[in-house]
């Protein structure tokens, strides 16, 4: 494609270009490669002539103007968005009814687009609408004309009898912007039915929504497809600051479409341990790291037969994790991956790319026309026009800009920068500044840098020299957070307003206005974040300023007390709510918590961790809390505070626990049991009593102290008139009773437990009271009763996103699935369990279907139809998997086929 799609065409000699409001038509020929190839140079020579005289004409008859053309590609810009339309309809026609050599039929795709481009002095045009027209046809089919929202909302009620307008609905296109509505001009006469768009949206991905347009980077683009053509892993290697995360964003999105199973990127700024790698993948594939096998092997399972696209970015903090990128291509051979990071990761079948500087003029002498045709200039341009629209750029001071560009050698975050000074500054005064301040010798930058980087320090620390005092605190302070904060975090832990010398939320939006801080909206409330380069140097600040110790304690104690505040919540009406509070802050706190943990602050560690298990177990991180566990008592081992012990031993109990693991949890649950018995606090002696039981009952391996715990904390609960403990005491000594095989004697005692969580709100017991009386029912054969109380118990499971609970609900309707004969579905069913099982680390559903007998009944399907039914279960999403399971109700759809995976 041309320079259109980089934010600027090219003008024609012939062409004259006017301001204001215009509609663009480009237009270029699918499969021109092909035809070329099929044709020959001289006859494809020919048919590319005819192509441009028929588009021409078209264009003329409306009053239109061709005012470039690239290749097969030509641009054609309107002043009226209805004769715009009327000649993308006329050119159709043309291209349709012509004689093409051989019998050949030349398709030509269309897309329309209305703006208000920015004229340059000498009459070319710059800005995103240009961009924007591009994009829209590279989502097009040859004989397709697609039309923007904003040209459709023009020419609707003006279109001719013989156009209609067909709405495709919304769709992202392939520069990662937000979805966008998209029309189809409906021909009379023409085909008007065409394959989905090539948008985003036809593959599965995460690939993240950019505020900003993708400027230049053409051949990049070209070159690293190419590579990752020919090769399985591919490095992007540059300084900070080069725009290798969005390079790689980029070609991701153009190729999205050759990888079946989904194309994921995995932001790896957030961690600094090697280790944590493969949990970190997996957790954004939905195949979190599990403790009863390694992380790597359950995300090997996952993707073996899979064709994915990982896209891991920010490699470089932590390089020791490269062989597992290694094993992990080497297991799943559909499989690619690109990696940006600062060096190669040096492992086998690697291909490295080093990601160049935008290209910039070799001389700053030449005319606007000219300079505005390298990317790095068309970048400054547009991110000038961005935070000042009245912004133009002309022979006067192009010169400057594009000196800018080159003293910045082509950086793009320091480019951005730059242009964001353009609010208060133009070209020229930036230039000077530039000039005295990076370019001196003996400036903040370490000597031993690479130059790029030492320019991008600059840049970074000329933005942070125009702050005053107070934004300079501000944003050293800020570098604290780890993947993003809101402002309740930034009042509590950079302020008050007194101390810092200004109000934080002006603070934050000086420094968004700075380029220092990216503000988003989440959930209507405001949340920052830093670009990690950025964030480096904010805590080069911090640490120079003499409060780094005071400013992470202040993080520290202030997510302290957010995973305190949540704690009580978890198993409540609001669960979910607070569960998605601590996954948007789970980096927060994982800082927080290694902070403590290493800085020597053992007590608010525990404090943080003991109030945080509940959230790695029902979000699906428990291999990477018993790993925090296992550090942590390390460092309480030798500890002689009974008030700490017992809080360790209970987190670790419970986190291995839902692992599965019942002995150990049994050793922990044990030892926090005789801690209480010392201490002689009752309701903690009642508490250590309800959880000592579990391990015992859940593995039948003792029943009678199972039940001899469970009935003397239910005494304690009642003498201390605790109605939540009460509850949960019923619960344990009706699973006894149910465990025993009384189950008369457990139904009105669990009856009795899940009124009284509903009565208080406790979801989470509430339903997994609800799971024990499916249990119960479905061994007196009740199965519709069985039913029932499954459906609850999953629908609220799934409310939490509780994983544990999720995979064991799956399990149950296998059961009933199982029992009414329709063994594909109950296999379905069973495999999504044990898919969400590896992903979750909840080993204890394992343990539950061992004692209960459970397992789909392999011998009674073909094995082929087995086979297929697993993988179909496997592949389903765990939104899909819960419908599937929901929709199977007993007896009515037992047999209801499963939706498509995707």
């Amino acid at each position: 494609m041309s320079s259109a799609t980089e934010g600027t065409a090219a003008q024609s000699p012939s062409a004259t270009l006017r301001p204001g409001t215009v509609t663009f038509l480009f237009t270029d020929i699918e499969g021109s490669t092909r035809l070329l190839q099929e044709l020959g140079p001289e006859r494809y020579g020919t048919v590319l002539d005819a192509h441009r005289r028929l588009i021409g004409s078209a264009c003329d008859a409306e009053d239109g103007r061709v005012f470039g053309s690239e290749g097969d590609a030509l641009f054609m810009a309107y002043d009226s968005a209805v004769r715009a339309v009327a000649g993308a309809a006329h050119a159709q026609r043309a291209l349709s009814s012509y004689d093409w050599p051989d019998g050949r039929d030349v398709r030509v795709r269309m897309a329309a687009h209305t703006g208000e481009p920015i004229p340059t002095a000498d009459g070319n045009y710059v800005g995103l609408d240009l961009h924007r027209v591009a994009r829209l046809l590279s989502a097009g089919h040859g004989g397709q004309v697609l039309v923007s929202e904003t040209t459709r909302a023009l020419v609707e009620n003006s279109l001719r009898d013989d156009l209609s307008l067909r709405d495709l609905g919304e769709h992202r296109l392939k520069d990662l912007s937000r979805p966008e509505r998209i029309w189809q001009l409906v021909i009379q006469g023409l085909p008007s039915e065409f394959e989905a768009l090539r948008s985003l949206d036809a593959v599965r991905n995460n690939l993240p929504t950019q505020l900003t347009s993708f400027i230049g980077r053409r051949r990049e683009v070209a070159e690293a497809g190419r590579l990752l053509a020919a090769n399985r892993l591919l490095t992007l290697t540059g300084p900070g600051g080069t725009g290798k995360t969005r390079l790689s964003l980029q070609v991701a999105a153009e190729v999205a479409d050759q990888f079946r199973d989904g194309v994921f990127f995995v932001p790896l700024e957030p961690i600094s341990d090697p280790a944590l790698v493969p949990s970190t993948i997996a957790a954004t594939l939905g195949v979190q790291d599990s403790s009863n096998r390694p992380a790597l092997d359950r995300l090997l399972d996952h993707l073996k037969d899979r064709q994915v696209l990982l896209v891991l970015d920010n490699f470089e903090q932590v390089v020791g994790g490269a062989p597992a990128v290694g094993e992990i291509l080497r297991a799943s051979p559909g499989s690619k991956a690109i990696v940006t990071s600062r060096a190669p990761l040096r492992v086998s079948g690697e291909q490295e790319f080093a990601v160049p500087p935008l290209g910039l003029p070799p001389s700053a002498s030449a005319g606007v026309e000219a300079l505005t045709q390298y990317e790095g200039v068309t970048l400054f341009i547009e991110r000038a026009i961005a935070v000042r629209s009245d912004f133009q750029v002309t022979n006067a001071n192009a010169p400057a800009v594009a000196m800018i560009c080159s003293r910045l050698d082509g950086l793009p975050l320091a480019i951005e920068l730059a242009a964001a000074r353009i609010r208060l500054l133009p070209p020229e005064a930036i230039l000077e500044r530039l000039e005295h301040r990076l370019s001196l010798p003996g400036g903040v930058v370490a000597r031993d840098l690479p130059a790029r980087q030492q320019t991008l320090r600059g840049a970074i620390a000329w933005s942070h020299d125009l702050l005053d005092e107070a934004g300079k605190r501000l944003y050293a302070r800020c570098g604290v957070f780890v993947g993003g904060f809101g402002l309740t975090e930034a009042e509590l832990i950079c302020g008050p307003a007194e101390e810092l010398g200004i109000d934080v939320l002006d603070g934050l939006a000086s420094l968004a206005d700075q380029s220092l801080l990216r503000q988003d909206d989440v959930g209507g409330q405001p949340r920052f974040r830093m670009l990690e380069t950025i964030r480096e140097f904010a805590l080069e600040q911090l640490a120079s300023s003499g409060e780094e110790t005071e400013i992470r304690r202040r993080h520290a104690e202030a997510y302290l007390a957010l995973v305190r505040g949540a704690e009580p919540e978890l198993l409540g009406k609001d669960q979910t709510r607070w569960l998605d509070v601590l996954e948007r802050e789970h980096d927060n706190i994982r800082a927080a918590l290694t902070w403590a943990s290493e800085s020597g602050e053992v007590e608010m560690a525990v404090a943080i961790a003991s109030s945080f298990w509940r959230f790695w177990h029902m979000r699906g991180h428990l291999g990477e809390g018993a790993s925090r566990m296992a550090s942590l008592m390390d460092l309480t081992r030798d500890s002689d505070d009974p008030e700490l012990r017992f809080r360790m031993l209970t987190t670790m109990g419970g986190v291995v626990y839902w692992q599965g693991e019942l002995p150990t949890a049994a050793t922990y649950y044990d030892g926090a049991l005789a801690i209480a018995r010392e201490l002689g606090d009752r309701k903690r002696l009642a508490d250590a009593l309800y959880n000592a039981a579990f391990p015992y009952f859940v593995s039948s391996a003792d029943l009678p102290r199972a039940g001899e715990y469970a009935a003397e904390g239910l005494a304690l609960f009642r003498e201390l008139g605790d109605e939540a403990g009460i509850a949960k005491a019923l619960w344990a000594v009706a699973n006894v009773h149910r465990l025993r095989a009384e189950y008369q004697s457990a139904i009105p005692v669990l009856e009795e437990a899940a009124d009284r969580f509903r009565r208080l709100g406790d979801q989470f017991n509430l339903a997994w009271s609800l799971h024990t009386l499916g249990l119960v029912y479905f061994h007196l054969d009740d199965m519709a009763t069985a039913a029932r109380y499954w459906r609850e118990s999953l629908e609220t499971f799934a409310a939490a996103r509780d994983v544990s609970g999720i995979a064991m609900g799956f399990d149950n309707h296998a059961s009933i699935a199982s029992r009414a004969g329709d063994h594909i579905r109950a296999l379905r069913l069973a495999a999504a369990s044990s898919a969400l099982t590896s992903a979750s680390g909840a080993g204890l559903r394992s343990v539950i279907n061992a004692m209960e007998g459970r397992g789909a009944q392999l011998e009674a399907v073909p094995p082929q139809e087995a086979e297929r039914a697993v993988a179909e279960g496997q592949a389903l999403t765990i939104d899909q998997a819960i419908a599937y399971a929901l929709e199977g109700t007993w007896p009515e759809r037992l047999a209801a086929p499963v939706p498509e995976p995707g």
